[in-house]
């Protein structure tokens, strides 16, 4: 099987090694428009060879891992060359944009549009893991569009390497979304943003830091340029999210300014049931 992988970073690059892993007589093919990680891809044993973006037309499976912003203008151009029986997915962390730009091309039924949801705060081919996805769900949207028998080839391949299916509609997947991972980074970046102006007057708040501050601030590494596109292209999840998260911080705030402490601890303790939540219980309402 020959896979063509555009955009070697940790999604594209993790997936690669894994594929290679799990799967039979597989070479893949990197193609980025930075020679650097392409080149590092290679020195590394994550792509097999160098490509272009024209190559795809000898792909059995293309793998768009991209920023979503230039994705779906990679996509369209990946479906003009690619042959009737070539599957082509993305990993994209939004999904309604994309299924809209290419819903009427002659080649839809090649694309399959999926989000693994797995990643670290890292980026770049370097950052590529084996064995990422590994008991991690991947979310496909409209799986009806694409061909059933490279719908089938696809499902094939995400069991190979350990991942869950679930199936949504784009706009319940880019509204979910922004809750559970969207919101997760913003929160991230603005405590960092906060502790940082902080420290310009008082250095010691660092070496006081504990693994509880590193563990909540840890998204905050991740790659502005991957995340500005998508909260460009989620904004109006985004924003919803982030209004009923400001709500919740200032009516803390409140409880706090008026002593209501019995009221703080029960509005942790609620909240405590997102361990189970977490870890697959079923919750009685």
């Amino acid at each position: 099987m020959k896979i063509y992988v555009i955009g070697i970073g940790l999604i594209g690059g993790s997936l690669a090694k894994d594929f290679k892993k799990q799967l039979d007589n597989v070479t893949v093919f990197g193609v980025d428009l930075n020679e650097a990680h392409l080149n590092t891809a290679l020195e590394l044993g994550v792509v097999d060879q160098k490509a272009t973006l024209k190559d795809v037309v000898h792909a059995d499976c293309v793998i768009v891992s991209v920023p979503v912003d230039v994705s779906a203008v990679i996509l369209e151009q990946v479906l003009d060359l690619v042959k009737g029986d070539t599957l082509v997915f993305d990993v994209g962390s939004t999904k309604y944009t994309i299924c809209e730009k290419v819903k009427n091309h002659s080649n839809r039924r090649n694309f399959l549009a999926a989000h693994p949801i797995a990643g670290t705060e890292f980026s770049g081919p370097e950052a590529a893991l084996e064995g990422l996805f590994d008991g991690k769900t991947n979310i496909i949207c409209e799986v009806e569009k694409t061909a059933f028998k490279l719908q089938e080839r696809a499902l094939d391949m995400f069991n190979k390497i350990g991942m869950r299916i679930r199936y949504m509609d784009p706009v319940a997947h880019d509204k979910h979304i922004a809750y559970v991972s969207h919101l997760s980074h913003i929160s991230s970046f603005m405590l960092g943003k906060t502790v940082i102006e902080k420290e310009q007057n008082e250095r010691d708040i660092f070496d006081l830091a504990g693994s509880g501050f590193e563990s909540t601030v840890r998204l905050a590494k991740s790659s502005p340029a991957m995340w500005t596109p998508i909260f460009k292209q989620n904004k109006q999840f985004v924003l919803e999210s982030l209004k009923e998260y400001i709500d919740n911080l200032s009516n803390f705030k409140a409880l706090l300014e008026d002593d209501s402490f019995e009221k703080v601890y029960d509005e942790m303790q609620n909240t405590n049931r997102i361990k189970e939540i977490l870890n697959g219980i079923s919750i009685k309402k």
